[in-house]
């Protein structure tokens, strides 16, 4: 499902994700994004998408829109523990200014990013209904973007759909690679052994990632606002890799034989989420949904770059 000639705002817009869903969007509809360029860079954009340099925390937001696609966000664990009130700040108070603006300049449809990481670790596939919790700031904000979505949604009947995203990643050959640290660790790995440099994994290595192409989630984002869903959806592929094999994949692309460093794990051992992997079900029954990169293919376009040289 797409859309078309509608208006779209995209918070986090220049962003890895972000980037990556307005510019797709922006071959048909008309776009707008809106970034404070901490993560995102207006870089990443095509010259199509209208670029406003914004806090989702200021007020006069463009939000009179058709269409709201909630991705800003402070991202990882560690930004999180470094300032928990910022965070919160941002992940939370950030989602519902953004939603209530939007509501008042009349959009009832919104698109927003949640987190896999509230399932915890776990190796067979994590169905949306079961049972979640937090131990990290940047969980607690995920979780409670999906309780102000429900919010809204229930109180101002508006759609309001929570993408549990599971390990998106595209290379730095894309709008990932202004990420850097905080990139996807296949980014990470790739980039390190194309450069004869050991990737770093924690621990031994056997922790497993359900790794979702960028380009997959922007059709389920997509899909998602073109059906108007209510409530909360998986996006991943329900199949899962250890970071060892990864680096294995890599080299196999790259024709390298570079060895990886293992190191302590620096997230504690009781937070740290060692396994994911999706049940898709849920939003291929609603929308059709199906995860087209498979990662043979998502291991190619990473390693392209190199390649192709």
């Amino acid at each position: 499902m797409t859309l078309d000639d509608r208006t779209v705002l995209v918070t986090g817009g220049s962003g890895f994700i972000g980037s990556n869903l307005a510019n797709h969007l922006a071959a048909d509809n008309d776009v707008t994004v809106v970034d404070d360029q901490y993560l995102g860079t207006p870089e990443n954009l095509d010259e199509d998408v209208d670029f406003v340099d914004a806090s989702v925390l200021e007020d006069d937001l463009p939000t009179d829109v058709d269409v709201v696609f909630h991705l800003a966000a402070l991202s990882s664990y560690a930004m999180h523990e470094e300032d928990p009130t910022t965070g919160a700040r941002v992940n939370v108070e950030g989602f519902v200014n953004v939603v209530e603006q939007a509501r008042q300049d009349g959009c009832d449809t919104v698109v927003y990013a949640s987190t896999s990481s509230i399932y915890g670790s776990r190796t067979e596939p994590s169905p949306e209904d079961m049972d979640v919790g937090v131990d990290t700031g940047y969980e607690a904000s995920k979780l409670a973007r999906e309780r102000y979505g429900e919010y809204f949604a229930n109180h101002y009947d508006m759609s309001m759909a929570g993408m549990r995203f599971f390990s998106v990643y595209q290379g730095y050959g894309g709008a990932e690679e202004h990420k850097g640290e905080y990139a996807n660790v296949i980014a990470q790995f790739a980039d390190d052994i194309a450069n004869g440099e050991s990737p770093v994994l924690y621990g031994d290595g056997t922790q497993t990632r359900d790794f979702t192409h960028v380009s997959d989630i922007v059709r389920g984002l997509e899909g998602a606002a073109a059906a108007e869903l209510d409530g909360i959806y998986n996006l991943g592929t329900g199949e899962a890799y250890d970071f060892e094999t990864v680096v294995e994949m890599i080299n196999d692309e790259l024709g390298t034989d570079v060895e990886p460093e293992y190191v302590e794990n620096p997230i504690p051992e009781d937070v740290y989420v060692h396994d994911t992997c999706a049940d898709a079900s849920k939003i291929r029954e609603a929308i059709g949904w199906e995860p087209q990169i498979d990662f043979e293919e998502g291991i190619r376009r990473v390693c392209a770059q190199y390649t192709d040289e």
